[in-house]
């Protein structure tokens, strides 16, 4: 098994997979409205929500993972009512690494919507309006829709990044065998053991991965542009 995928490494990529599916659903869940409320309110809390979405963005992923990692343990809040419900911590478990996912990807999610939604502009909206319909069937039956590009965007992105990330999971969930290691840490596995053979899979698979994403997203981008007149 020198120069191939071990099984420890199939268990931590079917762990990636299971946890970057989640995320992405759970991220279309939340950034979604976000999104929505987003690009149409004029609240003066517009641009401190926006800001707080994209911190992880600029935040190194080891003061990020530090902060959730503190926020989900026995002295954190919600470690505290986690305990409180009889859950137990969050932190070094499967949930804390989806919860730090979850958080560590979201712009990646809000963002393509947002400027799906912003790109749509009023007017299908106000159509909609005189035409009697209710807020909330026109958000169903027009806006989302019109902004199936940006929901596929954020879909494919949210999915990538998870599948990526390192500092944050290392962080939240340490480096625990069917429980916590993911593919990027289990890549960092093989390299503290000088497993060069069993890293060198492993991380082309990420490249290859990360191209086709890529590459998905251009052709995405092109389909969108042939469609707008």
């Amino acid at each position: 098994m020198h120069g191939s995928i071990t099984p420890e490494a199939w268990q931590a990529i079917a762990l990636t997979v299971q946890l970057a599916a989640l995320t992405s659903g759970l991220l279309l869940l939340i950034a979604t409205p976000l999104a929505w409320w987003l690009s149409q309110t004029q609240s003066r809390w517009r641009g401190p929500v926006g800001a707080l979405v994209l911190l992880p963005l600029v935040l190194p992923p080891t003061v990020l993972g530090f902060y959730i990692l503190v926020l989900l343990g026995p002295q954190g809040w919600v470690g505290a009512w986690t305990q409180t419900m009889g859950w137990g911590v969050l932190s070094f478990s499967f949930g804390g690494l989806l919860v730090g996912s979850v958080i560590a990807s979201l712009p990646f999610a809000v963002q393509p919507i947002q400027y799906a939604f912003e790109a749509m502009g009023k007017r299908p909206m106000e159509v909609a309006a005189t035409l009697r319909a209710r807020p909330i069937d026109a958000f169903v039956s027009v806006a989302l829709p019109q902004a199936l590009p940006g929901l596929l965007t954020a879909t494919v992105l949210s999915f990538a990044h998870t599948v990526g990330e390192f500092g944050v999971v290392l962080m939240i969930g340490g480096n625990i065998p069917g429980q916590t290691r993911v593919v990027s840490t289990q890549i960092y596995g093989h390299v503290e053991a000088m497993e060069y053979a069993q890293a060198h899979w492993l991380a082309a698979g990420m490249v290859v991965f990360s191209f086709v994403v890529l590459l998905s997203l251009a052709r995405l981008k092109g389909r969108k542009d042939r469609v707008l007149p």
